[in-house]
C-alpha cells in the first residue's frame, strides 16, 4: 500500500512490517520511513539513484550573483560534468525561501565531496561550520587571488582533517586548469582515506566498566 499526502498522524506506527510473509522481518516506527526504505530494498532504479548521488554528486557552495562570478561557476560546472560527476549548485545570493543549514546539510549528506568558494562570503561561514562537523565527506575550499579566508575557515581546517587546504585561484581559467589536480584527485583521495578510517574495526569494550 502507498499512503500519500495525510493529514494528520496516524495514531499508532511503531513497528510496521515492511517485508513480506515468508521473508525476514524488517520493521520501521514510521510510515513515511517505511515507505521510503522499502522502495530503497526493492526498487533498484531507487538503488541506482542513490549509489550515483552518493559516488558522482558534487556540491557546489559560493556567491554567484555578480557576473563575474556567475562565469567562474558555469566553468567549474562544466568541467566537472566532463569527468562525469553531477554539479549541485547552491547560491547564497537566492531568496531564502527555506532554512539555508538544513537545506545544505541534506544535499551534503549526498554527496561525494563539496566545493565551498569563500570569495566574499556571506552566509557561507555559518552554513560550512553547521555542515563540516556533521559530514566526513572531503569539503575543497577555493577563494579568489585578493580576498582572505574568514577566521573561521582556519579553524575548520585544523578541527577537521576532511576540509582540505583552501586553493587561492586568479581567475576562472586558472580554476579550470588546476580543477583535476587540485581539486578532484585530492577530494578523491581523502574520500578514499576516510572510508578507510571508516572500515577499521573498532575496539570492543566491555559493558561491565559502566556499572556502578
Amino acid at each position: 500500500m502507498n499512503v500519500w499526502d495525510l493529514e494528520g498522524e496516524f495514531k499508532e506506527q511503531n513497528q510496521l512490517i515492511i517485508t513480506l510473509d515468508e521473508t525476514s522481518a524488517i520493521t520501521v516506527d514510521n510510515i513515511k520511513v517505511a515507505q521510503f526504505i522499502y522502495l530503497i530494498l526493492n526498487n533498484k532504479e531507487v538503488r541506482d539513484v542513490l549509489n550515483t548521488l552518493t559516488s558522482k554528486t558534487v556540491l557546489i557552495l559560493g556567491r554567484f550573483a555578480l557576473p563575474e562570478r556567475k562565469v567562474v561557476l558555469d566553468a567549474l560546472r562544466n568541467k566537472l560534468r566532463e569527468y562525469d560527476l553531477l554539479p549541485i549548485v547552491f547560491d547564497f545570493e537566492r531568496p531564502d525561501d527555506k532554512d539555508f543549514t538544513e537545506t545544505i546539510k541534506t544535499l551534503a549528506g549526498m554527496c561525494y565531496f563539496v566545493i565551498a568558494d569563500v570569495t566574499n562570503p556571506k552566509s557561507s561561514p555559518l552554513e560550512l561550520q553547521a555542515t563540516v562537523p556533521d559530514y566526513q565527506i572531503p569539503f575543497v575550499p577555493i577563494i579568489q587571488e585578493g580576498e582572505s579566508p574568514f577566521a573561521m575557515m582556519v579553524d575548520l581546517q585544523k578541527k577537521y582533517d576532511w576540509v582540505l587546504d583552501t586553493i587561492s585561484y586568479k581567475d576562472g581559467d586558472q580554476l579550470i586548469r588546476i580543477l583535476k589536480k587540485g581539486i578532484i584527485d585530492r577530494a578523491m583521495q581523502k574520500h578514499d582515506e576516510l572510508r578507510l578510517i571508516k572500515a577499521q574495526m573498532p575496539t570492543v569494550i566491555s559493558a561491565s566498566q559502566f556499572e556502578e
